[in-house]
């Protein structure tokens, strides 16, 4: 499987199943997209912004809904095997991206894995073990968060003095060196780990990169 990140703003999520599985997809998809969750029951939990449909669908049935709803991404999550096959299989005759939730390990040509991540905006960290073992996935995510903290903020600082050294006119070989130089600067995130504190992070960067070009003048 080779990881992708995909824009759902926009476009229609449907999920099939209101259990805690389907749950926890649709509260995933509804911080971009439009989430809809077809269900004749729903579980006490938090779904996000999403829209309930209450009905017990067929498997004959699925061609309809997905015409009906037309989704970029079907999420298969009930507790009936021949639904969710039937999901699938309709999913991928219509070239709709689809994510089986009731299988793990090997994955049928076409599948969608949903990752576990780790967000500090705008940087998204993704770990996947291609549905083997989610509780891997859960585990390493837990492991990354420490890593990933600030980065949001560094990401941010720098690319806005990225753009600055461009429209300096900087060449283009010095203007990479600087900015490689302060995207690895233990002090730029060690300002920006737990407070993100932006000034501070510009400050620290900004004195990286003009100590970097001006070495490169002597």
């Amino acid at each position: 499987m080779i990881p992708l990140v995909h824009d759902f703003d926009g476009e229609v999520v449907l999920v099939f199943g209101g259990g805690a599985v389907g749950a926890r997809k649709a509260r995933r998809f509804a911080r971009e997209a439009r989430v809809v969750v077809v269900s004749p029951d729903f579980a006490d939990a938090d779904f996000g912004a999403s829209e309930f449909v209450r009905a017990a669908p067929d498997p004959d049935d699925v061609g309809a809904w997905l015409d009906a709803a037309a989704p970029a991404l079907v999420v298969a999550a009930t507790d009936d095997d021949a639904l969710n096959a039937a999901v699938a299989s309709v999913a991928r005759e219509r070239g709709i991206l689809v994510n089986r939730a009731d299988r793990s390990g090997e994955r049928e040509s076409g599948s969608v894995v949903v990752p576990a991540t780790v967000d500090d905006g705008p940087v998204t960290v993704a770990v996947t073990t291609s549905g083997t073992s989610p509780a891997v996935s859960r585990h390493l995510r837990r492991e990354l968060e420490s890593v990933v903290d600030g980065a949001g903020v560094v990401a941010t600082v720098v690319g806005d003095l990225r753009g600055e050294l461009k429209e300096r006119g900087v060449d283009p070989e010095r203007r990479r060196e600087a900015i490689r130089a302060a995207a690895a600067d233990r002090v730029v995130w060690s300002a920006a780990k737990g407070s993100g504190d932006a000034d501070r992070v510009r400050k620290a960067a900004a004195r990286t990169v003009e100590e970097v070009l001006d070495g490169g003048d002597e």
